[in-house]
């Protein structure tokens, strides 16, 4: 019965410390002096174990922070420990005894520069527990800050998205309290990256960070420059079909003056042609003499009647016209015509 209840302990350890962890996000940071430092952490307890056939209930009843010890029990001095009431007030836990074990170190001196573990006590010893990895802290001094791209480049187009890390250039910084500033202007962001997404051309400018506490620590300008957007090279068909609509209507427009032209020279030539043959019909209906026994008189009337046809002039435009002119010359004939008294 007693092996019994040495092997069921045994399983109970062994569920303990499966089922309870503590986590931290990095194992090392970088913090300046006098600054404010984060170690951020998380945990997950034991909710309970089994005991002689039973189940028994956990709790946290203390949590702790110490500095360069594996288990952080004992008398091993701690920089904040929930069952004390005379903590650093330099050394502030954010957290709680259900999730959250994160420390901030504030005004860091050099002294402060060691290896700091969590560790959460039950209400029974076999809930304890300590993670032995720990996190590293590195106190630098008159270091000067510098940003680092995403991407390492400085020219950017319009939406893409970047991020601006701030560090030195032998340490990262984590939850490092830092000012960002724009061209002179104060940012919001005070964490050690800046995130822009969505960049359009007022995220242009020269961008510097530094240890909120230090402005001594300020970085060098890096300067961002967004463009406009990619633009596809245009298609060249609409300018093929432009020009070759333009061509054919030239060619078009130089045809019809062609032809029009052609025709207005074939025109001229009828006109002259015809103009020809009515002179010589005018010739001939005006070489016609009155009768000798017509009276002095009549021959008067027929004499001015002759000049009025050899002044008269007749002029064609084009072959429509030439009916009009031989009806005038059949006018002329018949007046010219006197009978006999």
């Amino acid at each position: 019965m007693r092996s019994e209840n040495i092997f069921w302990s045994f399983m109970v350890l062994l569920a303990g410390a499966a089922g309870q962890s503590i986590q931290y996000p990095f194992t090392s940071t970088c913090a300046v002096k006098g600054s404010t430092v984060t170690l951020p952490c998380s945990f997950t307890p034991l909710k309970s174990f089994f005991k002689d056939g039973g189940e028994i209930p956990l709790k946290i009843v203390r949590v702790l922070w110490c500095k360069n010890s594996l288990i952080c029990q004992g008398h091993t001095p701690s920089v904040f420990d929930s069952n004390s009431t005379i903590n650093n007030p330099r050394y502030e836990y954010l957290g709680d005894k259900e999730r959250n074990c994160t420390l901030q170190i504030r005004d860091v001196s050099e002294t402060d520069e060691e290896t700091y573990r969590f560790r959460m006590e039950v209400n029974d010893t076999y809930g304890h527990f300590t993670n032995t990895t720990g996190m590293k802290v590195t106190v630098v001094e008159g270091t000067k800050m510098r940003i680092k791209s995403s991407s390492n480049v400085t020219e950017f187009i319009r939406g893409q998205s970047v991020s601006l890390q701030c560090t030195s250039l032998h340490c990262t910084f984590y939850h490092l309290n830092i000012t960002w500033m724009k061209d002179g202007h104060t940012l919001s962001e005070t964490g050690p990256a800046l995130q822009l997404n969505s960049l359009t051309a007022e995220h242009s400018g020269n961008y510097t960070c530094a240890v909120r506490t230090n402005s001594w620590s300020q970085s060098e300008p890096f300067s961002l420059q967004v463009e406009g957007e990619k633009e596809e090279e245009p298609s060249k068909l609409p300018l093929i079909l432009g020009a070759g609509f333009g061509f054919l209507l030239v060619l078009v427009i130089i045809i019809l003056i062609f032809v029009k032209r052609k025709r207005a020279a074939a025109a001229g030539s009828q006109a002259s042609a015809g103009g020809g043959k009515l002179m010589h019909d005018d010739n001939m209906y005006s070489s016609i003499t009155h009768p000798a026994e017509d009276t002095g008189h009549q021959r008067t009337e027929t004499s001015r009647e002759d000049q009025d046809i050899n002044y008269a002039s007749v002029q064609f435009r084009n072959n429509q016209r030439n009916k009009q002119v031989e009806e005038a010359a059949d006018s002329i004939i018949y007046s010219s015509v006197v009978t006999k008294g």
